[in-house]
């Protein structure tokens, strides 16, 4: 009988050479740069929800001596929730493959393995940063961060904002604006409307080409003249890159994604992020799958993770929205 469906037997195999290094290298770098620094957490359900509560704004507060109490309604939370989401690599490798020396083992079962659970953290943070809809049933979706944010947000015309739902129960995808250039001005507009709402931002995680357009930051008359090393060790460094910007608002980490640079839909945010008020939900951690069936001369491999993520207040993050994010014109 023939082989199982995409089965990868030792005739296909590129490393099966002695004279090939034995160290293979990760061309694809694992940075996860907002699953990494947020929290992760574990449910017990595919739908986990949470309150959002809101403090009224501050105002004169005088009493009268002696004066009767008198007492003010209670405001409910907010009750909002998102769903988990599936994510899944498999392989099936030949056991005559598996017994042939190889090159750094590129092309066998326990390297792989690895190779796919670093994958499927991408797959995870390119969940994050997609403008998705939260979708329940069998293969639910989870929402992602451009879905949550109503509050500290900046958008060129006719971009519109999403949001959850309180009626529907989903988070609702952001309607795209004309693109446009990302500024200074753009990026203290949005800090600033944070800081107000309350936030805490501390970090900016952009695609490579934005942070190069942050970068350049640095030749505004306004900012060139404060620009200084923070290596504290007294050494004159050649400066021609910038990560920490200090702004009026406070200090906030600029973090190239490389994930988001996968294409102009997912490149085209500044997301400003307080990882304190977001966490990954992890219902089931990225694991394998015990005692995959054998049906033939070959290992079967699944590798398998679900969760979701978690906003506890949006209004604890923001993003700059609708800017070139791959080029100056795309």
């Amino acid at each position: 009988m023939p082989a199982v469906g995409n089965t990868f037997i030792s005739t296909s195999a590129k490393a099966n050479r002695e004279s090939l290094d034995n160290v293979v290298k990760w061309i694809t770098p694992e940075d996860t740069p907002i699953y990494s620094m947020i929290g992760k957490g574990s449910i017990d359900s595919t739908h986990p929800e949470w309150a959002i509560d809101t403090l009224t704004a501050p105002g004169a507060n005088v009493q009268t001596e002696g004066d009767e109490f008198t007492f003010g309604a209670v405001t409910p939370v907010v009750r909002v929730g998102n769903y988990t989401q599936i994510f899944r690599k498999d392989f099936i490798v030949s056991e005559t493959q598996e017994a042939i020396k190889n090159a750094g083992d590129a092309e066998k079962t326990k390297r792989n393995i690895i190779k796919k659970g670093i994958e499927i953290r991408k797959d995870v943070e390119f969940s994050i940063v997609s403008n998705v809809a939260s979708l329940s049933g069998a293969a639910r979706v989870s929402g992602g961060l451009p879905s949550w944010l109503t509050t500290n947000v900046s958008r060129n015309s006719p971009g519109v904002n999403g949001g959850y739902s309180v009626g529907t129960g989903f988070t609702v995808a952001e309607t795209p604006g004309t693109l446009r250039a990302f500024t200074k001005a753009l990026m203290d507009a949005v800090a600033g409307a944070a800081y107000s709402a309350g936030a805490d931002v501390r970090s900016l995680v952009v695609s490579p080409y934005i942070k190069s357009v942050f970068v350049s930051f640095m030749s505004d008359p306004a900012v060139a003249a404060f620009r200084y090393n923070a290596d504290k060790s007294g050494t004159k460094t050649l400066i021609s890159n910038a990560d920490v910007y200090e702004g009026p608002y406070g200090t906030i980490t600029v973090k190239p994604n490389r994930v988001m640079a996968v294409s102009a839909a997912v490149a085209r945010r500044a997301f400003f992020i307080d990882p304190d008020m977001m966490s990954w939900e992890w219902l089931r951690k990225i694991h394998k799958v015990p005692d995959v069936a054998v049906t033939g001369d070959a290992r079967k491999t699944v590798i398998i993770g679900e969760g979701c993520l978690k906003v506890d207040n949006e209004a604890a993050h923001g993003v700059v929205a609708d800017i070139f994010g791959l080029t100056a014109s795309t």
